[in-house]
């Protein structure tokens, strides 16, 4: 992943957990501001009840429509319009009071007395529960043990719950119960008297509304999620783009130098951060690089000037001294060797030169339009002769590609590969043309049938004297430039060269080239 993907990314998914911890935390607290908003309702409701409990009549009704408290009673419809949006239930545990409760709890020291305690609250609360508000009288709230222990255990003797209810019309729904333990005043009914009773007391209220207040700000919250998220993740896809343009010019800048114009520098912008110090030290390398090969090319120029003189002497002399004068058979032998070796370091001096003149872009080309077919056909008339001499087979075929290059150069390449292949022992070597790339490059192969090469010598066929001591032998003459120098020649046509081999099946070396803007050619006009 490219560094812009990576910090986009980065950014991306660090604002998603910021806005999740956001979106968590708000609706946390919104939920939390809500139920403390409808327990404090809650409390006043109960409050409300307490107060008014002593005027609601919520006796049953005799046959004969009477009631069986005293006095001029609300009703239990008044009960429900003064109490709407609640839900109300009230069971009296008369022989307690929250003392003795309290103390019947404690002595309840095992399950099994608390168990029979909490079902005698139970029965007890069946036994005196009133006509209820707001809820199903065959589906009352019922409290479990767990339940009932902290409630008694509490300093305000009021729990808090929320529970699935039944409700008169047979919809089951979420409630919040505050669940209270005390003293409700009442009147007598006889005497007119008003009296105490101790009571639990349920008040509950419908969760529906804040259900659904909250799923729609959880739909809200999750669409202003993912719309942030597209927002930053494009934002910061950008920012990171306009942030990484000075070193992507750099990249460039750097990727266009080479060999041939270390002169050229990075450019520098002006930013005043790492990017700004990074050019820098690259002109700076630059600079020692250039100074290192410019030194190099002058070296091998200058020695390669040098040792021609002294070498053609010396050949010119071992001729001399063979054609006339009349030496002993060894002296000749001796004057043979001089002679050879003379004509090879000659030979090695002209691609040093020729390297030299590559290296520092001083190669002249002399472009011209070619037929591939045709020119493989010449070079391999051309090399017929030696080819047979060795016992080899030498042909050309393929289909005819029209192209610009350097004729004279170009055929220096494919003669050096075929001499290879003569040196490697082939028996067979084929000059083989076809296009490429959809027609906009022309390739040159020369397969043969040696011996092959090892794959671990193929990445470094190219480098400059080194030779492949089991197939390409040293006594033939080789230097080890001759691919070097192959390479530098397809670098100036903007081509390329590589080798495909496989040990005891031969060897395959392709030579690729642009085709480049040629008109439609006939042979006369192809030299």
């Amino acid at each position: 992943m490219t560094l812009r993907g990576r910090l986009t990314l980065f950014y991306t998914a660090l604002l998603a957990v910021l806005l999740t911890v956001v979106a968590v935390a708000t609706l946390a607290l919104m939920r939390n501001n809500l139920l403390l908003g409808i327990d404090r309702d809650l409390l006043d409701t109960y409050r409300q009840f307490t107060r008014l409990f002593s005027q609601l009549d919520l006796t049953p009704p005799t046959e004969s429509g009477e009631n069986l408290g005293g006095g001029v009673p609300l009703q239990l419809s008044t009960a429900r319009y003064l109490f709407p949006n609640a839900a109300i239930q009230i069971e009296e545990l008369p022989f307690y009071d929250a003392e003795t409760l309290a103390q019947a709890l404690a002595e309840a020291k095992t399950d099994a007395q608390r168990r029979q305690l909490f079902a005698s609250l139970r029965r007890l609360g069946d036994s005196t529960r009133r006509p209820l508000i707001g809820l199903d009288p065959n589906a009352p709230i019922r409290l479990t043990d767990e339940e009932f222990a902290r409630l008694i255990r509490s300093p305000e003797q009021r729990l808090t719950i929320t529970r699935l209810v039944k409700e008169p019309y047979g919809d089951v729904t979420p409630m919040r119960v505050l669940v209270t333990l005390g003293s409700v005043q009442q009147d007598s009914g006889v005497l007119g008297f008003p009296r105490e009773s101790f009571a639990l007391t349920y008040v509950g209220r419908n969760l529906s509304t804040l259900n659904y207040t909250l799923s729609q700000l959880q739909r809200v919250i999750l669409v202003l999620f993912l719309v942030g998220l597209i927002t930053a993740g494009v934002g910061a896809y950008l920012l990171a783009g306009q942030a990484l343009r000075p070193l992507r010019q750099v990249q460039r800048a750097a990727e266009g130098i080479g060999g041939q114009n270390l002169g050229e520098r990075v450019p520098e912008p002006r930013t005043g951060d790492e990017v700004q110090a990074l050019a820098h030290a690259l002109n700076a390398m630059l600079g020692r690089l250039e100074a290192s090969f410019e030194a190099q090319r002058r070296f091998t120029s200058d020695a390669s000037h040098e040792l021609r003189t002294p070498v053609t002497a010396i050949s010119g002399h071992a001729s001399y001294l063979l054609r006339r004068t009349d030496p002993t058979e060894q002296q000749r032998e001796s004057l043979n060797i001089i002679r050879r070796e003379s004509e090879r370091l000659t030979n090695l001096i002209a691609s040093l030169l020729q390297l030299a003149r590559s290296d520092s872009g001083a190669l002249a080309l002399t472009h011209q339009p070619i037929l591939s077919g045709l020119f493989l056909a010449e070079i391999a008339r051309e090399l017929m002769p030696l080819a047979h001499a060795q016992g080899t087979e030498l042909v050309a075929r393929g289909e005819d590609v029209a192209f610009e290059g350097d004729p004279d150069r170009l055929k220096q390449v494919i003669i050096n590969l075929v001499g290879n292949a003569l040196k490697a022992g082939s028996r067979h070597i084929t000059l083989i043309s076809q296009p490429a790339e959809h027609g906009q490059e022309v390739r040159l192969s020369v397969q043969d049938d040696g011996p092959g090469i090892p794959p671990e010598h193929l990445a470094r066929l190219f480098d400059r004297f080194y030779r492949v001591e089991d197939s390409r032998s040293r006594d033939q003459g080789g230097a080890g430039l001759g691919l070097s120098i192959a390479k530098g020649i397809m670098d100036a046509h903007g081509g390329r060269i590589w080798l495909e081999s496989e040990v005891g099946r031969g060897t395959t070396a392709h030579v690729q080239l642009p085709v480049g803007n040629i008109p439609v050619l006939d042979e006369e006009d192809v030299p």
